[in-house]
């Protein structure tokens, strides 16, 4: 007879020998393609929270820890009470304590009510409890600690009043806040796209029956965005997201074909012997230092995530960085002055939204303020 400890040895023993096993399995079946993932790699991709919380970390977040990071590293994208601004929709509003009775907002229902708020449409605190786990904030996803989410959901459920302002949310009281939603029954299964109360064995909608004849011809090219308007709105590609695959065209350049064209026209003047329009010795070495510094400067505001809110051309939540140095311009202590702005916060200014704190060394501070004081040039 084996005693437990040494059945649960021998279970063990088994596990650490199958686990290689199955990875050679898996390497086996595509050779000399990639490898089996480790154990560390596949718990850092799963990260995703289920309705019924099953994928949950084990942690805690106050109302109170929730409403710091908000205002370090939300409020100036969502507003300070989650009214948000005129870039995003607002997250806090629209429900009432009749609907946390009954489970459904009614004003969803009220084709005159101005707005359908983030808190009038969830059905389950999981998806914005993994929303902002895996999304937040805009400009460095991923980077909230685990308390810190719990913290931010709490606090974004405090201003809807749906937890009390000494609350604590955990991965062990979850279920409590779930029944609380104003909408948590506003979801439904009456449809065919997965299985659940109410679907029946109705039809999918969608039939995936392949077709590969009487394909419709290559729609032919009718209209496109001339050059003049390309950067109409500011420079698409500097209005992205720091992450991730999208990258919005470089609107501040014309198209290739423009390109070329251009090149031609250049090359047309100087075998006539007409001057360019910009004297290459006369840039000299002053200028070249400067487009330098200013590549440089360019490269710390994505680095520290200012282009979030700033756009080069265009206002996105901030001013544009042109607009910040068009009005400085010509102050005595411009670099002193934005530098300090820069590090402290800055509100009131260029209206409602507020900037927050910036955690930057002073060497970043400076160039990025000097960067301004001499134009914001690209």
């Amino acid at each position: 007879m084996f005693s437990c400890r040494e059945l649960l040895i021998a279970a063990g023993l088994c596990a650490v020998l199958v686990a290689p096993a199955q990875a050679l399995a898996q390497a086996d079946a595509y050779p000399g393609i990639g490898r089996a993932a480790t154990a560390k790699e596949v718990t850092a991709w799963d990260i995703d929270v289920r309705p019924d919380f099953k994928g949950l970390p084990p942690g805690a977040g106050s109302v109170a820890s929730g409403m710091q990071v908000w205002e370090s590293k939300c409020a100036s994208c969502h507003g300070v009470f989650g009214e948000s601004n005129e870039i995003f929709m607002p997250i806090v509003g629209g429900t009432t304590k009749d609907d946390m009775e009954s489970g459904r907002v009614a004003r969803l229902r009220d084709a005159d009510y101005p707005a359908r708020t983030t808190l009038m449409k969830l059905s389950s605190v999981s998806t914005l409890w993994d929303y902002i786990n895996r999304a937040m904030p805009w400009a460095q996803p991923k980077s909230l600690s685990t308390e810190e989410v719990y913290g931010v959901t709490a606090y974004i459920l405090n201003m809807g009043g749906i937890v009390g302002d000494d609350f604590v949310m955990s991965d062990r009281n979850i279920a409590e806040v779930q029944a609380r939603l104003p909408n948590r029954h506003g979801k439904s299964a009456d449809h065919a796209l997965w299985p659940g109360a109410g679907a029946g064995q109705r039809e999918p909608d969608v039939q995936a029956t392949a077709c590969m004849k009487d394909c419709a011809k290559e729609p032919e090219l009718r209209s496109f965005l001339p050059d003049h308007a390309r950067n109409a709105h500011g420079n698409l590609a500097k209005q992205n997201r720091t992450v991730g695959a999208q990258r919005g065209a470089d609107t501040s350049q014309p198209p290739a074909a423009s390109l070329q064209a251009n090149a031609a026209r250049a090359d047309t003047r100087a075998a006539a012997g007409q001057p360019a329009k910009m004297n290459a010795a006369a840039s000299g070495a002053g200028a070249k230092a400067q487009a330098k510094s200013g590549a440089a400067a360019i490269a710390l505001t994505r680095k520290h995530s200012c282009v979030a809110c700033h756009g080069m051309e265009s206002k996105i939540v901030g001013p544009s960085f042109r607009e910040v140095a068009g009005k400085y311009a010509g102050r005595v202590n411009t670099v002193a002055y934005l530098a300090r702005k820069i590090k402290a916060g800055s509100s009131g200014v260029w209206g409602a939204v507020p900037m927050p704190a910036q955690a930057l060394g002073e060497t970043d501070a400076q160039a990025i303020a000097q960067w301004l004081a001499d134009g914001a040039s690209e």
